[in-house]
């Protein structure tokens, strides 16, 4: 699937909402940096200390990189924090001349957003579509991540559960923000979300985007010679899979993986919502700042 060059701008509403979660939830400081790539120009956030180890983190579908803003100042401590925009999603960032089609592409992408930043061996978390993403660079470039920290990622270890593709199906018909505030209430089993950011996640339903890119999960064979230090955590409530089934298969393929389950959480509360974010913040942190292993 591709992704063709926007021909419409980003509606005025969705980008003053996307500043409004910045201002008001993004630590004081935080940057932004817009960087040239074959596939367009990617907008990306950043705050933490200049030297720091890199972490950089990838968002899920439609959700911007904004939605780490639960995540930004505490990880930020530690690390040099970069959030890009995906290319084609709702953001900042803008598709070029040059499609995104496989995830070779993406994995060019991130290539490129990476020399750009100046990050050597960065850490790697990805929530949901972003974690596969981010499981795909690892394994196309294993000796270019030194950590991976997985946030209840989507067709790395099963598929979709029917029924959460089936409530998902009227929002990815037509997108709307009625139709999208209904979905995540029914995942989320009606969990109050951060209000700036929903306001966000509600414009950028009439946000003009492509298809994103898809591909196959990772074989078992792949899986096993992943040798990058992993942490995958999982939505205990989360209904876009078994938590305990992607449990158990991370524990039989990935040998350098941790896996833990965060008690309450669902996939679309994460990463950013109450006790869920708490526990992910401090298993994150203890992951990402271990000494490494010999």
């Amino acid at each position: 699937m591709s992704h063709a060059p926007r021909t419409t701008p980003a509606p005025r509403s969705f980008l003053a909402a996307y500043d409004d979660v910045l201002a008001a939830r993004w630590p004081a400081g935080t940057t932004a940096t817009r960087i040239p790539t074959p596939y367009g120009t990617t907008h990306v956030n950043g705050c933490g200390p200049e030297g720091a180890p890199p972490l950089v983190l990838l968002p899920g579908g439609g959700a911007t990189s904004t939605v780490w803003f639960a995540q930004a100042a505490h990880l930020a401590r530690t690390h040099r924090v970069h959030a890009p925009d995906l290319i084609g999603d709702p953001g900042r960032s803008t598709t070029g001349e040059r499609p995104l089609r496989t995830a070779a592409d993406l994995a060019a992408w991130l290539d490129a957003v990476l020399d750009a930043l100046g990050a050597d061996r960065p850490a790697l978390c990805g929530h949901s579509y972003g974690g596969w993403i981010a499981l795909r660079y690892a394994l196309h470039a294993p000796g270019r991540v030194s950590r991976l920290v997985l946030v209840d990622p989507t067709r790395c270890f099963a598929g979709f559960r029917p029924g959460y593709l089936l409530h998902a199906l009227p929002m990815l018909l037509r997108p709307t923000a009625r139709r999208t505030r209904a979905f995540l209430d029914w995942e989320t089993e009606g969990a109050a979300l951060d209000p700036a950011w929903a306001r966000l996640r509600d414009e950028a339903a009439a946000f003009p985007t492509a298809r994103p890119v898809t591909g196959p999960r990772p074989s078992p064979e792949e899986l096993r010679g992943l040798t990058t230090p992993a942490l995958v955590l999982l939505a205990e409530r989360g209904r876009a899979h078994d938590s305990a089934a992607v449990a158990a298969t991370v524990r039989r393929l990935l040998p350098h993986a941790e896996t833990a389950t965060l008690t309450g959480a669902t996939h679309h509360s994460l990463p950013s919502h109450g006790p869920g974010a708490a526990e992910l913040n401090r298993r994150a942190e203890e992951f990402l700042t271990a000494p490494a292993r010999p």
